[in-house]
């Protein structure tokens, strides 16, 4: 008995988070590993060695999304999941019966490379099935590729919100795991990721093709079939079947017609390269708030003050649930308040909290008096830096990067930009714990002033992007003057309308002679 089209495409768009939810707990979980006491009893490892476990889960998914996208165009995208599931699988197998630290580097590579391609590969499946297209829209030659511009926001925030659930649940699982005996400490977290990747990899073969890429590979019935089955219950002859499957053509004609043939047309392009230097540096601030050093290194930041490990990761594992709820504020009334001045206000909050976290610890170590309130201080501001972070510029540095790009440069952009997110992560994956135990309280005032830093450049280089669709976001980043304020907005907003009418007017134009020309 076929499913009913809303209950396959919810079963899609529940696979389409999977791996993003994987990524999360793989981030999540390896804070307790690297805290237990069997770990360093087993592999007696020193500062860098550490580091490097953190580290090359994010270097390997460095290059698992660089061979995602060419992996998903040759292979298609069902067996490009297959692929990253069982690279995640054979990397997790790894890690938990790893018998020496070169097992569990070569474990954290491969599952980082398998994430990769998952993180990139999924959310492309899951706008290729054709979920996004039963939302209204008004970019009228690429609707198939992102949501109507009043929502998009929310639909895009739904990766970091997936990261979040991976983490949620990584943290109470360590938490719960921490007080076994011997290596079962580590080894079954661990373990644990590894039955959502077999259940991925199981049942994403019942799954059919994407259509849009059945479609620019030659197997147009197969396309058509497809997306009779996602949205009429197999009927090909459906009318709406048809208008979909009619765009789908079109919209693969202009993308050969009008895509980068290369990553060097990013940086030749102004207009493209602007987009480009603030996606990426957006990913690159992101990692410098300081919120991977956190997630990694829980125990040990939470340690500097006087804080027990069972204690820091049940406080971790809290901070894991305030971190969803922000990020579902976030996808509440992102598209309402804009991402401009969240962004800001986010990173400014970010620095508040961790000034406040650098006295406290500086002014409060373990042996004092004062050091269990001074801890419940510590605590708290943790809580109130991972809600602003996870509100602010977790999500947002999904959702500028996904709707910055036109057609033509979006997949190599943010592609790019996915990297150096990677790059960045895995940079304080592998000094953070040295720097804790070099330099002590000195490390955060990197953070600090990352943080204001990072307000100081958005406020002074990003336009607001809110609500503008493709037409107008081109406009934007072609025309508008690169320091944003002091600018004359209501300037090149009646340039972008200007300029949007001139191409309706010749799109209507086109139409009329189109009908002409049909009617002799």
């Amino acid at each position: 008995m076929p499913l009913k089209p809303r209950v396959y495409q919810f079963l899609v768009g529940v696979f389409a988070s999977m791996g993003s939810v994987l990524f999360g707990y793989d981030l999540g979980v390896i804070a307790e590993v690297v805290a237990s006491e069997s770990y360093h009893t087993l592999f007696h490892p020193n500062e860098d060695q550490t580091g490097v476990v953190v580290s090359l889960f994010t270097g390997g998914a460095f290059f698992g999304a660089f061979f995602a996208g060419p992996s998903g165009d040759w292979f298609g995208r069902r067996y490009t999941i297959v692929l990253g599931s069982l690279i995640f699988i054979l990397g997790g197998c790894l890690q938990t019966a790893a018998q020496s630290l070169a097992y569990l580097w070569a474990g954290r590579c491969l599952a980082g490379v398998g994430v990769g391609f998952l993180t990139m590969i999924i959310r492309d499946s899951f706008i290729h099935q054709g979920l996004t297209h039963k939302i209204p829209h008004r970019a009228a030659v690429y609707q198939g590729e992102i949501a109507h511009p009043d929502i998009r926001g929310r639909v895009t925030a739904l990766q970091q919100f997936c990261l979040g659930i991976g983490a949620l649940v990584a943290g109470w699982i360590s938490y719960g795991t921490f007080r076994l005996h011997g290596s079962a400490q580590w080894r079954i977290p661990l373990g644990i990721q590894l039955v959502p990747a077999v259940v991925l990899a199981a049942l994403i073969l019942f799954f059919p093709e994407s259509p849009r890429w059945l479609i620019d590979h030659g197997h147009s019935e197969k396309g058509l079939r497809t997306l009779a089955r996602l949205h009429a219950n197999g009927n090909v002859d459906d009318a709406w079947v048809r208008a979909e499957y009619a765009q789908i053509q079109e919209s693969i004609t202009f993308e050969h017609e009008n895509e980068a043939k290369s990553y060097k047309e990013l940086f030749t392009n102004i207009s493209s390269f602007r987009r480009l230097f603030i996606a990426c540096a957006l990913q690159a601030s992101v990692q410098m708030t300081g919120v991977s050093a956190v997630q990694y290194y829980s125990v040990a930041i939470f340690g500097q003050i006087g804080i027990d490990p069972d204690s820091a990761l049940k406080y971790q594992a809290i901070n894991n649930v305030l971190a969803l709820v922000a990020q579902a504020m976030c996808m509440l009334f992102v598209d309402r308040l804009g991402r401009r001045r969240p962004l800001i206000a986010g990173n400014l909050f970010n620095c508040l909290t961790f000034i406040i976290a650098t006295v406290l610890i500086t002014q409060f170590p373990p042996d004092t008096k004062q050091s269990g309130s001074a801890g419940w201080g510590f605590i708290i501001v943790t809580w109130l830096y991972n809600i602003s972070f996870s509100a602010t510029c977790g999500p947002l540095s999904w959702i500028i990067p996904a709707e910055i790009f036109d057609t033509h440069t979006r997949s190599k952009g943010v592609s790019i930009a996915t990297m150096t997110s990677f790059a960045f992560n895995t940079m304080i994956g592998q000094v953070t714990d040295k720097a804790i135990r070099r330099v002590g309280w000195r490390y955060y005032l990197l953070f600090v002033v990352c943080n204001a830093t990072n307000a100081l450049f958005f406020w002074a280089f990003l336009p607001e992007t809110k609500r503008l669709p493709l037409e107008e976001m081109n406009y934007l980043f072609t025309n508008a003057p690169w320091i944003v304020p002091g600018s004359d907005r209501a300037k090149y907003s009646a340039g972008m309308a200007a300029d949007i009418e001139r191409r309706a007017g010749e799109l209507r134009e086109k139409g009329a002679h189109e009908e002409l020309a049909e009617g002799h």
